[in-house]
C-alpha cells in the first residue's frame, strides 16, 4: 500500500530547465566553452558538479579543483538570480491538483530533489511549508542515482520505502527509487519506472496507482 508520495521537484513540479540552460550557457560563454540544449539535456536530475563534468567535456583548458569550484559557484549565482523570478504561475500543470488530492485522500506528500535551491524554488513557488517532508540537496552527500535523498524523505515522513511512490521525470531519479526499494511513476518519458505518465495534467493517475 502506497502511504506516501515522494516528488523530484525540477520537471515535475515546476520547470526550471530553461534557468539552468541559461545559467549554464551564461558560464560556458564566458569559459569559451560549447554548450547546447542537447548537453543540457544530459544534466538532467545530475548534481551540480556533476553537471560541470559534463559541461567540461568541450572544454580546452584543464581546470583544478579550485577553478571548478569558482566555475559552480558562478553558474549558482546567475541560476539564483533567475529562480527568483519564479512565481505560483510557473507550477506545472496538473500538479496541484495532484497534490491537494492527495493530501485530501490521507496520503504524505515530500519533495526528494538534488538541488540545494530546493528552499528558495519551493517559497518564490508559494509552497514553502506545503510538504509533510523535504529532503534535498542540502541534508544529502550522495546524489541521484543514489536513493539517499528518498530514503531521507521517507525516514522524515515515518514510512517504510516500498510504502513509497517516486515521481521523477529524470533517468537517474526513476533509478534512485528503485533502488531505494519504492514504486516509481515517470513522467516526460523517463525510463525504468513502474508506471508512466506524460505530464501531472492527468488528475486520475493516482488514483489507478494508490487502492
Amino acid at each position: 500500500m502506497i502511504k506516501a508520495v515522494l516528488f523530484d521537484l525540477d520537471g515535475v513540479i515546476v520547470s526550471t530547465d530553461h534557468c539552468h540552460y541559461r545559467a549554464w550557457k551564461r558560464m560556458a560563454d564566458e569559459e569559451g566553452i560549447y554548450f547546447d540544449e542537447k548537453i543540457n539535456d544530459r544534466l538532467r536530475g545530475v548534481s551540480r558538479m556533476a553537471s560541470l563534468d559534463i559541461v567540461l567535456e568541450r572544454a580546452t583548458h584543464t581546470y583544478d579543483a579550485a577553478e571548478k569550484a569558482e566555475l559552480a559557484g558562478r553558474k549558482n549565482g546567475y541560476y539564483r538570480e533567475l529562480i527568483s523570478e519564479l512565481t505560483p504561475a510557473d507550477i506545472l500543470p496538473g500538479a496541484m491538483e495532484n497534490l491537494n488530492e492527495l493530501k485530501r485522500n490521507g496520503v504524505l506528500v515530500a519533495v526528494g530533489s538534488s538541488s540545494k535551491n530546493t528552499p528558495i524554488i519551493l517559497k518564490q513557488i508559494g509552497l514553502a511549508g506545503f510538504f509533510d517532508a523535504v529532503s534535498d540537496g542540502n541534508n544529502i552527500t550522495h546524489s541521484k542515482p543514489d536513493p539517499e535523498v528518498f530514503l531521507k524523505a521517507a525516514e522524515m515522513l515515518g514510512v517504510l520505502p516500498a510504502e513509497c511512490l517516486v515521481v521523477e521525470d529524470a533517468d537517474a531519479g526513476i533509478e534512485a527509487g528503485r533502488n531505494g526499494g519504492m514504486k516509481t511513476l515517470s513522467v516526460k518519458g523517463a525510463v525504468g519506472a513502474d508506471y508512466f505518465a506524460p505530464d501531472l495534467s492527468d488528475y486520475s493517475i493516482f488514483r489507478r496507482i494508490i487502492r
